[in-house]
């Protein structure tokens, strides 16, 4: 059996063309099954963004600023949203999800008809001020099909452009020697809050997808080094880089965190002088510049004139205190926590989920040198202090309103470092690391399709229903079935190249890797 799953493997991994476009097909199932299988306005602000979308597809980028009242975690205000003009119906979306959110028993079906009138109004929304390009890229349905069925569109262009980016990470992983362990790095970044959001009209989405492949094509050229791939590098890094730097502010502090990180773990002389010498460097850098001084001249241009009653009592000492206390609900959300972040996975995915990070943690101090353990422990700490200081800055102007998916395109580094630094220190032998990684994925996959399932069964027959959603009150188009077997089939297909042999095993079956010339790859050795 397992010979049988490593044979599939390779076919599937035979050329990086192949295994990017099996990777993007089996990352669009997944996110996709998110996007068909959650009641529209589900998620967190979706339905803001839809109307953002929807209108940015029209060519109204801005608008006129509407004050709006609104209470946030508690906290009452008048918040500064956008109005534009759509069709009526839009108007519905903002309260099409409160009649289920906040009361886990109650299943989806209660949810409201959205109508279907034609006749222009003004509509608002709270994401008026984010960057156009995301929403340019995902709002473009809404002018083709009217409706409910445009808005489950809109959510399958933003699984398209994150499951384009979560296979070059997968396709990225394939590069290194030890591969198979820097995969296992990919699938554990990849949680089911990032394939949640990703199916989701939700700028987060995107943002954690660019973050896994900006820290999986940093770590590449930083610990596995090759002349002939990095060019191929380099345009993932600034891929994923223009996508994070151009989707909200955030985005371009997590781009220089990375950056920060992976120059830590970098140990071997002239590594750096090979990369500035490149071409393509430069022209990369250029273009994240020019998309660096976009985002911010954008931000300084839409500023939040919103004026929020925030009681005298939170202080920046009050917030920090309670920021802390909050580090473990922030892990969770990090790794799903579903709806309106009322809907947590069950305790199986979270166990799951910590144990594969721990031991890839734990593993990597154990066989790094100092700076890789610096690095790893940088990050830890990173983990749990940026939300403490961000929030604490923030908390007299606009209150507690961090969430753990903020911060979740930043934390991704974390078990992709772990898995690098084993894959280029750690001894081959002496560990089944073969074993390890199998063991791993199989467990990622189970915790994962607990978590849709889950997921699914809460908006189905609410928390208090049947295990088995057999009397579903409320059901996704083509039913729970179809959606929970297509998402286990995927999930269990997607972490296949993880089971590859490592590249001195199967080096010929990424033949284009090769020299040109020979067709033989032509390494730089790899760090001792």
């Amino acid at each position: 059996m397992t010979s049988a799953l490593t044979r599939l493997a390779d076919w599937s991994a035979g050329t990086p063309k192949r295994l990017w476009l099996i990777a993007f097909a089996l990352f669009f199932t997944l996110t996709g099954s998110w996007a068909a299988a959650s009641p529209l306005g589900s998620s967190p602000d979706e339905h803001a963004h839809f109307i953002r979308a929807a209108a940015v597809a029209r060519g109204q980028i801005g608008g006129t600023e509407v004050m709006v009242p609104h209470t946030v975690a508690g906290i009452e205000g008048h918040f500064a949203e956008t109005g534009v003009q759509l069709p009526e119906w839009y108007r519905n979306l903002p309260t099409v999800h409160e009649c289920y959110s906040w009361k886990e028993r109650q299943p989806a079906s209660c949810a409201p008809s959205l109508g279907n009138s034609g006749k222009t109004a003004q509509a608002t929304t709270a994401a008026g001020r984010y960057h156009p390009g995301y929403y340019l890229v995902t709002g473009w349905p809404s002018l083709l099909v009217d409706g409910p069925k445009g808005l489950y569109l809109m959510r399958f262009m933003s699984a398209l452009l994150c499951s384009a980016l979560l296979a070059s990470a997968v396709v990225t992983a394939a590069e290194w020697r030890r591969r198979s362990l820097v995969m296992l790095g990919v699938f554990a970044a990849a949680t089911p809050m990032t394939l949640y959001m990703s199916g989701m009209v939700n700028p987060s989405g995107g943002e954690i997808a660019a973050g896994i492949l900006v820290w999986t094509a940093l770590l590449s050229v930083v610990l596995s080094p090759d002349p002939v791939l990095l060019n191929r590098r380099l345009a993932r890094l600034g891929i994923g880089g223009l996508v994070l730097i151009n989707i909200r502010p955030l985005g371009l502090i997590w781009f220089g965190g990375a950056v920060v990180f992976c120059l830590l773990l970098a140990q071997r002389r002239g590594l750096l002088g090979q990369v500035l010498r490149r071409k393509a460097l430069w022209f990369w850098t250029a273009l994240l510049g020019l998309a660096t001084a976009g985002a911010l001249l954008w931000a300084a241009k839409h500023p939040d004139n919103s004026k929020i009653d925030i009681p005298d009592s939170l202080t920046t000492g009050v917030a920090a205190k309670r920021t802390l206390g909050n580090t473990e609900v922030y892990i969770k959300q990090m790794l799903g926590f579903f709806g309106w972040l009322d809907t947590p996975a069950p305790a199986f995915m979270y166990l799951v989920w910590m144990a594969v990070l721990a031991t890839v943690v734990v593993l990597a101090l154990v066989h790094g040198r100092a700076r890789d353990v610096v690095a790893l422990l940088g990050m830890l700490v990173a983990v749990v202090m940026v939300p403490v200081v961000a929030q604490a800055s923030q908390a007299e102007r606009i209150g507690m309103v961090w969430q753990g998916r903020y911060l979740l395109p930043f934390a991704v580094g974390l078990p992709l470092m772990a898995v690098a630094v084993c894959a280029t220190r750690a001894p081959e032998h002496g560990l089944p690391w073969r074993r390890l990684v199998g063991l791993s994925v199989v467990a990622l996959v189970l915790a994962d399709v607990a978590a849709f399932y889950w997921t699914l069964r809460r908006f189905a027959v609410g928390t208090g229903g049947s295990w088995v959603a057999t009397s579903a009150h409320w059901a996704p188009p083509g039913g729970w079935v179809f959606w929970t077997c297509l998402y286990a089939v995927a999930a269990c297909a997607v972490v296949l190249p993880a089971l590859l042999r490592d590249r001195r095993d199967g080096a010929a079956r990424f033949p284009d890797l090769g020299s040109p010339r020979t067709g033989r790859h032509s390494r730089v050795p790899e760090p001792a």
